[in-house]
């Protein structure tokens, strides 16, 4: 038998009573901390049980089965999962959202580009086709059978960011309406590596496409070029080129006509070639482009190209319930994770289905096991929601809707906390937290996790912007204080470089392949330990008036305080 790293209900007591003994409180507000700490504690302890464990393996191996055909929006195996899901929820006895039914409808468009032309540039000193693919891409989200940007004039515009919170504006002055704007990816921070220039070497919002690209959109551009490099981006070339070119969009009131007709991607060569018909290099705009004072240069060259597209509207759906508040009901602590997956590959003469396990059955039956568990414990103040959301593989759309379309609203959502791609590989040592040193909840995270015996770390690699590419950063984006995080790599029984070679080897392997089943081999144990910190986490914020922030100076700091004077 494997040695275990579980706290019992008595030592979680134990420890969350001489926590409080050591604090100098008076005796009645001492003995009231003391009551609900252990009450916790149990309840925490709770879920260590056999019980539970095996109702999260069940959970898992359904959902990643091949019945469910890889749980792709819009398609047969959405129907299965959304219907298993709410069957869940409702035998749990989860409130539903709409009356008794679970489901958020989500609209959604399918952008397929059936022909796109090359980019033609023109100029003094340039003239020249840059080829589809080759040395740029180029698409549209605007819903439309074809868009045409003619003779649009080039503005190299830095970094293309505004952002108060740094005091930085690359737009100051500048009117781009009708304009094609070019930029640089990333941030400044991560090009010079100063901690003291945005957030240093990890990546802000701001260093995000599809920052820079709804910024463009609000600043009236009519084509926005992102230049490609491969370290500032975390990926070369043939990630941009070689994706599938279907886009796919939530579909607004106006059919997404206030973004920019074209948005894209420039080669290294392709920009160095603007450049230098400019008489200068892309270094040398770099440096200039890192500088507060930086001023928008008009690079004296003209762009021309089409897309053509076939359009189909799509509609898929979230899944949520909850538990309401026995004081607070209007308030609400949000539990989330995507059930969505990549379908079925029908060309496949082997293992046709995409059936997800890990990305993200696993984080999906986490939100079912943890909302049975809260179904049994008492009731708690505020209330308690559980929201599996669709189409995080196309983009984090149902997030998106979500965030737009909230069941509670905003400031009234206290936080929440996002889980996707369980750790399967037995008990870490590290809780990894993606995103940083980004809000005040990750005080309460350590807490609970370092009564584990284990320890909080920021994930390894920062510059890759890993916190925007999950779905907790739509709720983030308009203010929401989310956590995303999960064991690490640090195993109790088998080391770092054990735990390092596991998560190895599932990237290599089977992310985002039909590769990633469910294996009844893996090591829950890892699974359960984060949950439990994750419940007495939820549990803290259901049961209290804490309303966490995200740390003075985040890009999410300003939205959120405004939010919340607006209660």
């Amino acid at each position: 038998m494997r040695p275990q790293f579980w706290f019992s209900a008595t030592t979680l007591t134990m420890m969350a009573a001489l926590t409080l003994t050591a604090c100098s409180k008076p005796a009645e507000q001492e003995q009231s901390a003391a009551t609900a700490a252990v009450e916790s504690a149990k309840a925490a302890s709770a879920l260590m049980g056999t019980e539970f464990n095996s109702a999260y393996k069940d959970y898992l191996k359904t959902l990643a089965s091949d019945e469910f055909q890889g749980r792709m929006p819009a398609t047969p195996g959405e129907e299965k999962t959304i219907n298993y899901i709410s069957e869940q929820f409702k035998r749990i006895g989860l409130k539903g959202i709409n009356g008794d039914s679970y489901l958020q409808s989500v609209s959604l468009v399918r952008i397929d580009p059936k022909e796109v032309s090359g980019m033609q540039l023109s100029g003094d000193k340039l003239n020249t086709e840059l080829k589809y693919k080759e040395q740029m891409m180029a698409w549209t989200t605007q819903v439309t059978e074809q868009v045409e940007v003619k003779d649009s004039e080039l503005v190299f515009v830095g970094y293309g960011i505004v952002a108060p919170e740094y005091d930085w504006n690359d737009y100051e002055g500048l009117d781009v309406k009708g304009k094609t704007v070019v930029m640089f990816v990333n941030d400044p921070g991560f090009a010079t590596k100063d901690p003291n220039l945005f957030s240093g070497n990890a990546m802000t919002y701001y260093g995000r496409w599809t920052y820079k690209f709804e910024e463009a959109a609000r600043q009236g551009a009519a084509m926005a070029l992102v230049i490609h490099e491969t370290e500032p981006a975390s990926y070369g070339w043939q990630v941009v080129a070689g994706g599938s070119p279907t886009k796919f969009d939530l579909i607004n009131a106006n059919k997404n006509m206030d973004r920019s007709k074209v948005e894209g991607w420039l080669t290294t060569e392709s920009a160095q070639q603007l450049f230098a018909s400019m008489g200068t290099d892309i270094d040398t705009m770099r440096q200039k482009a890192l500088s507060k004072d930086f001023a928008a240069v008009p690079m004296g060259v003209k762009a021309s190209v089409s897309v053509k597209n076939n359009i189909s509207e799509l509609t898929s759906n979230n899944v949520m319930g909850y538990i309401e508040g026995s004081e607070k009901p209007d308030e609400v602590v949000l539990y989330m994770a995507h059930w969505d997956h990549l379908g079925v590959d029908f060309s496949n003469p082997k293992d046709k289905v995409f059936n997800g396990a890990q990305d993200n059955a696993s984080g999906t039956a986490a939100i079912m096991a943890l909302a049975e568990h809260f179904a049994k414990a008492p009731k708690p103040k505020r209330s308690v929601a559980f929201l599996a959301v669709t189409a995080e593989e196309r983009g984090l759309l149902g997030s998106a809707w979500y965030a737009q379309n909230p069941v509670f609203p905003l400031n009234k959502t206290v936080a929440g906390i996002n889980m996707d791609v369980m750790n399967v590989y037995g008990p870490m040592k590290d809780m990894v937290v993606v995103g940083y040193n980004n809000s005040e909840l990750e005080s309460i995270l350590t807490k609970y996790t370092e009564q584990q015996g284990r320890y909080v770390a920021p994930e390894p690699s920062p510059e890759h912007g890993s916190f925007y590419r999950s779905d907790h950063f739509n709720l983030a984006k308009v203010g929401v204080p989310m956590l995303y995080a999960k064991g690490g790599i640090d195993s109790f029984e088998h080391g770092k470089e054990w735990g390092a070679a596991k998560k190895k080897e599932y990237n290599v392997c089977c992310y985002h392949k039909a590769a990633d089943e469910f294996d009844d081999s893996w090591d829950l144990r890892g699974v359960q330990q984060d949950m439990n910190v994750f419940y007495q986490v939820g549990n803290e914020l259901a049961n209290s008036q804490q309303w966490p922030n995200w740390f003075e100076g985040r890009e999410f700091r300003a939205i959120r305080d405004a939010s919340l004077a607006a209660k």
